[in-house]
């Protein structure tokens, strides 16, 4: 009866934006007097297409390459498919993930009416996981797009994709959660959780309203042993996909925004601590020299609870609210401090194309999902130690699994003393196994070991 009621309220909605766009109309029941979405479908799929990548991966290295004498086997090639959007008719515009995309040195889109066609890379953006192509085609339809900020957790979605390369394929569910985080520390992340099925080939699809709206690009599951589906998938809001594609087709790469701060999430703790009356929220650790939030008069042990007047709900939102700001614009940060709610105008620094973890960040692996930072005048073991700050540490990144916290101070890395972001790097570049990290923590020494 739910379905049928929620059909009966869509039955009125009809979108006629133009030719390219998919006129959506869904009716209470067919010929047959059966309860559908299927005219919903047939009119949003014709933007949902088939990715097809070719890519080259070395052979396999064997003791024969060595052998003056042996010719090694040439390059071998990889395929592999995935789905994309058509979220611009007239220009052949098509989103995707960027890990559908990241290796390949061939890209082939194909429509549902069997045109396929050679794709060019317009840009990709691995913090956010997606990518931009652009086909050189006519009569292509586009889906009409939503606004992913007027969801709300239970509204009912479609996932389209082609999952295992067995051709279009369709999966229904509600959205399970919103602003979901932490899932890649190295990524600005920003998810719709969905029960809607999305497996493997799905990456890139559509996921849309029963009004037809695309308000998602999927792109991730979680499953257990790598398995299939278990009910617990992920989209990037088409809001923020939409943010990178403008990047993508102006500069070919996504230009972030920088504050210029050391933050953590406002807890209940240092709420009361701070005297703070808000829920959400990120607190300032410390403030980077001559960086906009110095400038603006930003303090260590400041709140910060809005960015142009839009809550901000921890350390990982206020990342994402800046990071996909573009250098030099002008935000609003409106910020607690002594119990008094401030607000200061702060214009952005240039901070790189890079992802959150990556950028000051080193030792790829053993230090993914950290960041790093010069300890300066505004960390308390200024002047009495040298070592790096960890600025910001992803929960549950092999370094937290190992004891390290925002705030500690690395002295030395293998008992080599450690000055500059530099050193770490020099360091851990030419080391292997485990890694032993001297921290400096509330005016302790401890001794933290990261094992392979």
């Amino acid at each position: 009866m739910l379905l049928r009621s929620l059909l009966i309220l869509f039955m009125s909605l009809g979108i006629a934006v133009g030719p390219s766009v998919a006129q959506v109309t869904t009716a209470e029941s067919d010929a047959r007097g059966i309860p559908t979405i299927a005219p919903l479908i047939d009119a949003v799929d014709d933007a949902v297409v088939n990715i097809a990548v070719v890519s080259e991966r070395a052979a396999q290295s064997t003791p024969l390459f060595r052998d003056p004498f042996f010719q090694p086997f040439p390059p071998q090639r990889q395929l592999s498919a995935g789905s994309g959007v058509i979220v611009d008719a007239r220009d052949g515009y098509v989103l995707t993930n960027n890990h559908v995309v990241e290796n390949a040195d061939e890209i082939r889109v194909t429509l549902r009416d069997k045109r396929s066609f050679d794709a060019e890379l317009v840009g990709r953006d691995p913090a956010t996981d997606i990518a931009l192509l652009r086909i050189e085609a006519d009569n292509l339809t586009e889906v009409p797009l939503g606004d992913s900020e007027d969801l709300l957790v239970g509204d009912f979605v479609v996932a389209i994709g082609n999952p295992f390369g067995l051709g279009q394929t369709v999966t229904s569910g509600i959205i399970s959660a919103l602003g979901r985080s932490g899932i890649n520390p190295e990524a600005y992340e920003d998810f719709i959780q969905t029960d809607a099925s999305i497996n493997p080939g799905n990456s890139g699809g559509a996921l849309i309203t029963l009004d037809g709206k695309l308000i998602g690009i999927n792109t991730a599951i979680i499953a257990p042993n790598g398995g299939g589906n278990v009910g617990i998938g992920f989209a990037v809001p088409i809001n923020m996909a939409l943010t990178v594609k403008d990047q993508l087709v102006e500069f070919g790469e996504v230009q972030r925004g920088r504050l210029g701060v050391i933050i953590r999430d406002l807890t209940h703790d240092l709420a009361l601590a701070l005297g703070v009356e808000a829920e959400t929220g990120a607190v300032i650790s410390s403030v980077e020299p001559d960086t906009p939030a110095d400038r603006a008069g930003l303090e260590a042990g400041d709140a910060i609870v809005a960015v142009d007047g839009a809550a901000v709900e921890g350390s990982a939102d206020l990342r994402k609210k800046v990071g996909l700001r573009r250098p030099d614009d002008e935000v609003e940060i409106t910020y607690i401090r002594d119990g008094v709610r401030k607000t200061a105008d702060v214009r952005l620094a240039d901070g790189g194309t890079t992802s959150p973890a990556t950028r000051d960040s080193i030792g790829g692996e053993a230090l993914a999902g950290v960041q790093l930072a010069p300890l300066d005048r505004s960390h308390p073991a200024w002047g009495s130690i040298e070592g790096v700050v960890v600025s910001e540490i992803a929960p549950g990144s092999r370094a937290a699994r190992a004891g390290l916290e925002a705030g500690d101070v690395i002295t030395a890395v293998n008992r080599q003393p450690v000055v500059t972001v530099r050193d770490v790097d020099r360091i851990l570049r030419d080391t292997q196994g485990a890694i032993a990290l001297t921290v400096v923590r509330d005016g302790r020494l401890m001794l933290i070991v990261l094992r392979s």
